[in-house]
């Protein structure tokens, strides 16, 4: 394990105002967004509509890693370029999605386990070769009557520290992701509950299979109420319950935090960040940003209606807005 490598792109993944793009979807869930838009998926229209943001002028002060899907790491650019060298030729360090999905957790009706372990030692040295520096595993905790089960707990904090510890053998940084999804009706201390729960699990777990911690990122949620709580709260309590619950249960030896946007609207998933980097104080980690629809939802849908400058555009716009949260910098006033 070279982790003097993990250690410094951790640290460039994590940089002063960049954060990463996750352009990760499946072939399945980038087919369906095409579709909601009026284009007809297929290899050929997924890789343009992705090469067509990855040559936005100007994002990289803003990206510093793009998390790649299988599909798209094997594409190529329209001037024939692989797409993982021209990212590295940008500066901007390409990543790869490396589970194959979450699936149902036996015994556990609605509840999941990301699978993907087998193979991933090959997979991850390929992925190496092809000019990936960084990966990302994404495990699903779901709050509801009886859930999430200690079984669910375990069997995901296993997955992920084991997955953790075959990337960073092959020289990939590894993003650990243990998702509390927003579904549902529970408040936000019982957010801010299970997600103690599943990080205390996660990294007890890397601990036991050697992971290095200074080489690895988290990619955790931030602490919301459930979509259909009836106290939505503030966005100044949700920065301040996730910062309290990041402090108390996540190592401090960790180089950053790259929040998922799950589900969020693009302006409360900034004003999120922002609010918790315009605290008093520094905290023991970077904390940024790992937005896919929260950077890309508006870039799709103006891409889908003919305009590829204008698409970037609307792309630009929100790596930049994201860009000022890294420093609490952003306000809502820059939206317009």
């Amino acid at each position: 394990m070279d982790t003097e490598l993990l250690e410094q792109t951790a640290r460039e993944l994590v940089s002063q105002g960049r954060g990463i793009l996750a352009a990760d979807e499946s072939n399945g869930t980038m087919s369906n967004r095409l579709q909601a838009v009026g284009v007809e998926p297929s290899p050929e229209t997924r890789r343009a509509y992705r090469s067509n943001i990855f040559v936005t002028s100007g994002y990289d002060s803003a990206i510093s890693g793009v998390i790649l899907f299988d599909e798209t790491i094997r594409q190529k650019m329209d001037d024939g370029t692989p797409i993982p060298q021209y990212l590295a030729s940008r500066g901007v360090h390409p990543g790869i999605k490396v589970d194959t999905g979450a699936k149902e957790l036996a015994h556990h009706s609605g509840e999941k386990i990301t699978e993907g372990l087998d193979g991933l030692r090959e997979r991850c040295e390929e992925y190496f070769s092809m000019g990936a520096r960084f990966a990302k595993w994404r495990a699903v905790i779901r709050i509801g009557d009886g859930m999430p089960s200690a079984a669910n707990l375990s069997t995901n904090a296993h997955a992920l520290a084991r997955y953790a510890a075959i990337c960073q053998e092959q020289g990939l940084v590894p993003i650990i992701e243990p998702e509390v999804l927003m579904d549902g009706v529970h408040d936000a201390q019982r957010c801010y509950e299970v997600t103690a729960e599943i990080l205390d699990a996660t990294f007890e777990a890397c601990k036991i299979q050697g992971v290095h911690i200074p080489g690895a990122l988290l990619k955790p949620n931030m602490i919301l109420p459930g979509k259909a709580c009836s106290d939505q709260g503030s966005r100044e309590s949700a920065a301040q319950m996730t910062v309290d619950c990041l402090t108390n249960h996540v190592p401090h030896n960790l180089p950053g935090i790259v929040f998922l946007s799950g589900g969020q609207s693009d302006e409360d998933a900034t004003a999120h960040l922002n609010l918790m980097n315009a605290m008093d104080g520094e905290h023991p980690w970077q904390l940024s940003y790992s937005y896919g629809r929260a950077l890309l939802a508006h870039a799709l849908q103006t891409w889908a209606s003919g305009s590829n400058e204008d698409s970037q555009q609307a792309f630009l716009h929100r790596a930049k807005m994201n860009s000022l949260a890294r420093s609490g910098d952003w306000s809502v006033s820059l939206e317009s």
